[in-house]
């Protein structure tokens, strides 16, 4: 029997839920809730329970052939119950970006954080040294990329009588953090060499998603790899296994490739990070699940790859000219960045089923409420019609909802998630 993640009597709160008492995760899935018969007010963040469930196993199944272990990041969903499902499927931890992020995650159960970023200052500090004070058996990394950081992290970390676990970043000309060649990478790896109480060195960390083609991504990689053999054959990691570690939500089919090289190494932990592969989306990460699917003989071996778990519903709140609709639905509900939110359904209250949206309508802007729709003459719409909405880039849709539905395939809500950005 799977366990239900999505039920609990934790108290919600705010947007998207049915009129009148005090809701819970548990009381939601009791009532049965129906979006299409309109029990929920709109618009509302909708997860599909059988969606998720596929993926949760997809990339379990598709890291397991590579021999590699999981640690999703959190930072998409910062939801402790989806963090729970993740663990219970076999993830070796949880990616996170900030100390705050950390903090929230270790108050829900998760005891093993590879923080993919540079912790910097006292603040910051404080909140990881207190952390590992409490929970001794709290498993925490950071990324570090300059000598300063590699200081400031020994003396505050040392003056505690800790030992803060990190791992040299790689980068790339022109990217974001990590070190660009092999001088930036010996100065790091020297200091860190000189704190070995207070620093310990436990892998090798890279995001190559900021590289945009294969070729790139690739050189990125291999360099990356040069550099954990390097350390390894040094004798420079503090623990063993050490982590070789890279992948975001576009390459990690790439990164799986060429860091196989480590698979079944008894030194060697590879740890891949996406974040949204759970609930994927219609987007660019569909445009990378592509790319996946014609490239990569694991993923055209598994067959049927990620499905969108993550839609919006909206009300038709208005059709004040030809041409144009507008939705109960903005900026303040869903991400804008990697694009507008695609109509996927149109439902009438009263309708037995929903219907697909004709393929012509499209969001052409965004305000903080309202969503412009364009439609043309003749379309079937009315005031007060159900729209049903897929994304692109779940990161920035999950962190407009403190709480997010769990639907079945019936769009009949079966509990309920919160999230703690």
């Amino acid at each position: 029997m799977q366990e239900n993640y999505f039920q609990s009597n934790a108290p919600l709160a705010g947007k998207g839920l049915p009129a009148g008492d005090a809701w819970t995760p548990s009381t939601l899935a009791a009532r049965g809730a129906s979006i299409l018969d309109e029990d929920v007010s709109l618009p509302a963040a909708v997860l599909s329970e059988s969606a998720l469930r596929h993926n949760l196993a997809w990339m379990r199944e598709f890291a397991d052939a590579y021999g590699c272990r999981l640690a999703p990041h959190g930072k998409t969903t910062m939801s402790p119950a989806l963090f729970r499902m993740q663990l219970d499927a076999g993830a070796w931890g949880i990616t996170l970006a900030t100390a705050p992020q950390t903090q929230a995650a270790h108050t829900h159960g998760v005891r093993k954080v590879l923080l993919a970023n540079q912790l910097v200052g006292k603040g910051n500090f404080d909140l990881i040294a207190d952390l590992q004070a409490r929970d001794p058996d709290f498993w925490f990394a950071c990324v570090v990329d300059s000598v300063d950081n590699v200081a400031a992290l020994a003396r505050h970390f040392g003056a505690r009588g800790q030992r803060i676990r990190v791992m040299l970043e790689i980068g790339s000309e022109g990217g974001r953090t990590g070190v660009r060649d092999e001088s930036q990478a010996r100065a790091v790896l020297d200091e860190i060499a000189r704190w070995p109480d207070a620093v310990a060195l436990v892998g090798v960390e890279v995001y190559e998603g900021v590289v945009k083609d294969e070729a790139g991504v690739r050189a990125l990689l291999r360099r990356t790899l040069a550099q954990w053999q390097a350390i390894h054959a040094a004798g420079g990691f503090a623990e063993t296994p050490a982590l070789l570690s890279g992948a975001g939500s576009a390459w990690f089919d790439v990164v799986a490739e060429e860091f196989a090289a480590l698979a079944g190494h008894p030194a060697a932990d590879v740890v891949l990070r996406p974040g949204c592969y759970l609930t994927h989306d219609v987007g660019i990460y569909r445009d990378a699940a592509e790319r996946i699917h014609a490239a990569n003989p694991v993923a055209r071996r598994m067959g049927r790859g990620l499905k969108p778990a993550l839609r919006l519903w909206a009300h038709v709140q208005s059709l004040p000219e030809p041409g144009r609709a507008i939705v109960g639905l903005g900026k303040r509900d869903a991400a804008f960045d990697a694009g507008f939110p695609l109509p996927a359904l149109r439902h009438r209250p009263g309708d037995t089923t929903p219907v697909d949206a004709p393929a012509h309508w499209r969001v052409g802007a965004m305000m903080d409420q309202h969503a412009f729709l364009q439609i043309e003459a003749g379309d079937d719409l009315k005031v007060g019609d159900l729209l049903c909405f897929d994304i692109s880039h779940p990161c920035l849709t999950f962190d407009k909802w403190r709480h997010l539905l769990v639907v079945d395939d019936a769009h009949r809500v079966v509990g309920a998630i919160d999230t703690h950005f």
